[in-house]
């Protein structure tokens, strides 16, 4: 397999990118590069990465370009440097130095077009964030499996899922080619679905492999989930999937649903703030 580019998008949130890129400077094989894609930080997230990793691409952009345009951005600045596989990383995440290894081998396979870690909660390490994503266009459902549970033997099992988080995933290089992409038109949210539906009408599956591990910084206890704007925001994102992927079902009952989601998110949480004492912060690197 040829090399293997890392993209870790910042936006802010210097003290996560810096410690990223650490936990990517202990993962000793296979070789990769790293390439930061600096979305127009304001403190000076792309001047201390230069003091502390040297090794460390970076491309700065004019403007925040969001999690789309950035991540494009970054691929688009490797094109011809003969990168087979391209890794895409949130910079509020800590990998594990095996984490590698486990998602390029199933690139091997010719009929996996995505490959998706297990995700944990970086203040609760043995808490699931993600560990896989269930999708069900007739009723508009996107949600990741196994969030804010025990990390446990069935969520230690290799499989193919619905969609890949945008938190972390790997593919071909050819195949984001040809799919033209992460479809800037979303904004915000919706971007990975969207991703990851391309790759399926492509006869590709998202393979879930749990061998490869990270932890992710997510707001547990300051109530994030549970926010109006967001709610609606991750409303707005999938009427345009469904309605972008001909899923008319989906279109229609989804913002009929969602007073319903809301009020199971503010059940998971006080649960979860009862089995936790969550104190993170959210800082969503690329999101802006």
């Amino acid at each position: 397999m040829g090399g293997t580019a890392v993209i870790v998008l910042s936006w802010n949130g210097a003290e996560d990118t810096l410690a990223c890129l650490a936990s990517l400077s202990r993962v000793s094989s296979p070789e990769f590069t790293t390439l930061l894609v600096d979305n127009a930080s304001s403190d000076g997230t792309a001047s201390l990465v230069r003091r502390a990793f040297p090794d460390v691409e970076i491309l700065e952009l004019p403007r925040n370009l969001g999690f789309a345009g950035g991540n494009n951005a970054g691929f688009a600045s490797l094109r011809g440097r003969g990168f087979e596989t391209v890794l895409f990383l949130n910079n509020d995440t800590v990998v594990d130095s095996g984490f590698l290894h486990p998602l390029l081998d199933e690139l091997k396979k010719p009929w996996v077009g995505i490959a998706s870690p297990k995700i944990l909660y970086m203040h609760d390490p043995g808490r699931i964030w993600y560990a896989g994503g269930v999708l069900r266009p007739a009723t508009g459902l996107i949600m990741h499996t196994g969030i804010r549970m025990p990390d446990g033997p069935r969520f230690s099992v290799a499989r193919p899922v619905g969609y890949a988080t945008g938190c972390c995933l790997v593919m071909r290089c050819r195949d984001f080619e040809a799919v033209g992409g992460f479809d800037e038109r979303f904004g915000m949210y919706g971007e990975d679905v969207d991703l990851s539906m391309k790759v399926r009408r492509r006869g590709l599956v998202v393979m879930y492999q749990p061998l490869s591990r990270l932890w992710h910084r997510v707001s547990a206890s300051s109530g994030g989930e549970l926010n109006l704007g967001r709610q609606l925001r991750k409303s707005v994102a999938a009427m345009r999937l469904f309605g972008k992927h001909g899923k008319p079902g989906g279109l229609l009952l989804y913002p009929l649903l969602l007073p319903f989601r809301s009020l199971l998110a503010l059940l998971r949480h006080q649960l979860f703030l009862r089995l936790t004492d969550g104190d993170a912060g959210d800082r969503k690197g690329g999101r802006a």
